[in-house]
């Protein structure tokens, strides 16, 4: 979890790669609405983020039921947010992936192809509310590799075995 420009993605993609998981990456569960609303750089509302939070935290119950590890990305943004998509999840780490505005907002310039435009990142930060209980990671002081390498230990799945 983490703000646009956080690395989720990036890092979502190397884990599961690693581990031999499969990836779902937040962005595919958005409704067609979200995310016209935010190419016009217009902030998601709660109400929003409903269906989105609904349909990660099924696609995560399925998981369950198969009795297969993923790996999924989602902003996940405020406590709320976390309680929809993780509560009652037994196994599930969560992983933090932040940096300072500047880092991000010159990530997100770079970014291309993507939907979510830069202005909406003064939005994210405005309602980031940090998780107490997840892997947190600078992403400035830290490789994506170097990540991956950390969440594989503590997932007692270091590299090589």
């Amino acid at each position: 979890m983490g703000p646009a420009g956080s690395g989720k993605t990036t890092v979502g993609q190397l884990l599961a790669g690693a581990l031999g998981w499969p990836y779902f990456e937040a962005d595919d569960f958005h409704p067609p609405a979200n995310i016209a609303k935010m190419r016009r750089a217009e902030p998601l509302e709660n109400a929003d983020r409903a269906p989105w939070l609904a349909a990660i935290r099924g696609r995560i119950d399925a998981c369950v039921a198969e009795g297969r590890s993923a790996v999924f990305t989602c902003s996940a943004l405020k406590r709320a947010y976390r309680h929809v998509v993780m509560d009652g999840v037994p196994g599930l780490r969560l992983v933090y992936l932040h940096a300072d505005a500047a880092t991000l907002a010159a990530r997100l310039a770079a970014r291309r192809g993507h939907f979510l435009p830069p202005e909406l990142l003064t939005s994210q930060l405005a309602i980031l509310e940090p998780p107490d209980d997840a892997l947190a990671f600078d992403v400035r002081a830290h490789s994506a590799e170097s990540i991956v390498a950390e969440i594989r230990r503590a997932l007692g799945v270091a590299d090589g075995t």
